[in-house]
């Protein structure tokens, strides 16, 4: 299963899957040029649930789909260091779902 972190350090914002730097995946669709954030509503948590979604799904579409619903519910509370396994993801998307806003 993998693990996600994300902390604020001295050299800025560090995000990984498994110890390994995220891919922002600006590929995908570019919302900021300003890299991740979280602790609130914006562009770069929604570039941070983007990426989040897309390595944990494997599914670009459905991470599209997902991607704002997920930055509101899940990466605006996240704390200033964090920690998410996909269980947690997953359990997240249920939750999404549940209320109707996951496909």
């Amino acid at each position: 299963m993998k693990i996600y972190t994300g902390d604020r350090t001295i050299d800025g914002i560090d995000v990984r899957v498994d110890g390994v730097a995220l891919d922002p995946r600006t590929d995908l669709k570019r919302i900021t040029d300003l890299g991740f954030e979280w602790t609130y509503e914006g562009d770069s948590p929604a570039q941070l649930a983007l990426a989040l979604l897309a390595d944990h799904l494997g599914d670009d579409q459905r991470a599209l789909a997902l991607h704002e619903a997920f930055m509101a519910e899940v990466v605006a509370f996240l704390d200033n260091s964090w920690r998410l396994t996909g269980a947690e993801i997953d359990a997240a998307l249920g939750k999404l779902q549940d209320k109707g806003s996951a496909t």
